[in-house]
């Protein structure tokens, strides 16, 4: 999985995931219309939602316009991130590259194919909600950026081998 090349599986197998759950929710679950939910535990439903922005709903797209610039802004951030992937050297950074990448690709055929990304996850604590309602590939998304600011922040790449002459 350190690989580069293990990289862009473990990327396929989040857009899987992703693609997946959201078959399944909206499919055999039957949690496919807006408003529809399903309580699966005190603290966890759930809840379908279309998003037509982005991160928090920003930049909302309802006209064709909007969504195939959401797309194409999107797509053009993956193909940077799968650049990186082959550029990068550190395991722990590939991996993180990995979980955006295929988050990223997950809500590009959301958001290609319906013009919205299906949203299910909701997590609250009573009325509290953390998060918005959310899916794999944002979870996958967040937490890939976020493993990368912990990485910048505490994980120190090895200054090059400079030799020092002893006189």
């Amino acid at each position: 999985m350190t690989s580069k090349r293990g990289a862009y599986i473990f990327a396929l197998i989040v857009f899987a995931v992703d693609q997946l759950s959201k078959w399944l929710v909206t499919g055999p679950l039957g949690v496919r219309a807006l408003g529809d939910q399903k309580v699966l535990l005190p603290i966890f439903n759930l809840t379908y939602v279309e998003n037509r922005g982005i991160s928090l709903g920003y930049l909302h797209a309802d006209g064709d316009t909007g969504r195939w610039l959401l797309v194409a802004a999107t797509t053009a951030i993956a193909i940077g991130v799968a650049w990186w992937i082959r550029r990068e050297d550190a395991p722990g950074e590939r991996i993180a590259l990995a979980m955006i990448l295929g988050g990223a690709l997950g809500n590009i055929l959301d958001r290609a194919r319906q013009g919205f990304v299906t949203d299910f996850l909701d997590l609250h604590f009573g009325e509290w909600r953390p998060f918005l309602v959310f899916n794999v590939s944002d979870a996958a998304i967040s937490i890939g950026v976020a493993i990368l600011l912990i990485r910048a922040v505490f994980v120190h790449k090895k200054p090059a081998n400079t030799e020092t002459t002893h006189a």
